[in-house]
This record gives structure tokens, C-alpha cells and sequence, in this order.
């Protein structure tokens, strides 16, 4: 099991829409990323700078990188885009953190 963790970025003023959103997440797209190997994913708001941050599992056999090629995972990527800021392809724009310090 891999640690995982990164981050993005919210538009302004779009906290309470973006957990409105998650907290209605398909029952699809959580099936498709626990079949990816990710498993025990969090995600934090600063609500001062809009930065989220993101933290998982990968399975040490993940298929994560083939998520963003799925129709379920665009779709999603398709609704989040006018409040997130996202890359040419709708992917949300993400930057990998480096694991600085873990503590079990």
C-alpha cells in the first residue's frame, strides 16, 4: 500500500457547492476509483487560499493512472470543471505533494 497525496484548486466561493457535491458522489465513480486501488480518500479545504488537499491509499497493484481515461471519471471531471480549476482536458489541475514527515 502507497501513500498518495496532492493538490488542487477551488474557484472562489465554490467550498459549500464543491462538498454539496462530493457528499452526493456517485455510487459509480466511488466504485471505479475503489477498483483503481484507491482506497481511504480525503480530501481538506483551505478555506483562505481555496487550495484542497487530497490524501489516499493505492494498492500496490493501483490502476490509478488509467482513471482518467474512464467515461464515469470524465463525466465527473465534466461537472466539477466550473468550479475547480482544471486543465485543458477537464482534469482537475493537481500537484503531487512530497511526503515530508508520517507518523502510524
Amino acid at each position: 500500500m502507497r501513500r498518495n497525496a496532492f493538490a488542487m484548486r477551488l474557484k472562489p466561493g465554490c467550498g459549500k457547492e464543491y462538498k454539496k457535491r462530493h457528499d452526493e458522489i456517485w455510487p459509480e465513480l466511488k466504485a471505479e476509483l475503489r477498483k483503481a486501488g484507491v482506497s481511504d480518500y480525503s480530501i481538506y479545504l483551505d478555506g483562505k487560499t481555496g487550495t484542497l488537499f487530497a490524501f489516499q491509499y493505492l494498492a500496490d497493484d493501483a490502476t490509478d493512472g488509467e482513471l482518467p481515461k474512464n467515461d464515469i471519471v470524465r463525466k465527473w471531471w465534466r461537472m466539477m470543471k466550473d468550479i475547480m480549476d482544471v486543465n485543458p482536458d477537464e482534469s482537475p489541475i493537481s500537484d503531487p505533494l512530497e511526503e515530508m514527515f508520517h507518523m502510524d
